[in-house]
């Protein structure tokens, strides 16, 4: 500020080109902390990458269960066999860890979709089981052979006898 504020008008000016400073200032912060944040990115990966390795993923069990048990066999039987005790212990519990996290929900949706599927293949499907017109008279659920409707259905009121008073 140069000059001395004598009128209103000096100070709404002076309000003014401090307030586009200020705007100036902002931005130019936003666009430092965009920079920092994309420098750090490389580092966040790699915290996250080694959280992975120390924590296990708990939210499908049964999915972990079945990880679990197929890549210890294959590390310990196979990969490791000739391994000493501690390799036995430490690669498989890193690895264990790491690929709990792999699957995510999504995908373990889809993969317990595609067993559901594939189940369903291998399952015999039961066979209709056909019911006498009255014991599908007595309850509506029950499937009747040929989708035709017992023969009274439209005389009987399902609220009973007493609606129709």
């Amino acid at each position: 500020m140069n000059n001395k504020i004598r009128n209103y008008e000096d100070l709404l000016e002076e309000q003014k080109r401090l307030m586009n400073i200020l705007k100036g200032h902002e931005e130019l912060l936003k666009t430092d902390v965009a920079g920092v944040r994309e420098g750090l990115k490389p580092m966040g990966n790699a915290l996250n990458f080694v959280n992975k390795m120390a924590t296990r993923d708990h939210t499908g069990p049964m999915m972990n269960f079945g990880l679990e048990f197929g890549l210890d066999l294959l590390l310990r039987r196979f990969l490791l066999a000739r391994a000493g005790w501690f390799t036995k212990i430490a690669i498989p519990y890193v690895v264990k860890n790491y690929a709990s996290h792999l699957i995510t929900e999504e995908k373990r949706e889809v993969l317990i979709q595609k067993i559901n599927a594939f189940m369903q293949k291998l399952r015999p499907k039961p066979a209709p089981t056909a019911y006498s017109p009255e014991e599908a008279a007595q309850d509506p659920r029950k499937y009747y052979p040929g989708g035709a409707p017992p023969p009274n259905a439209a005389t009987t009121d399902p609220l009973g006898p007493e609606s129709a008073l």
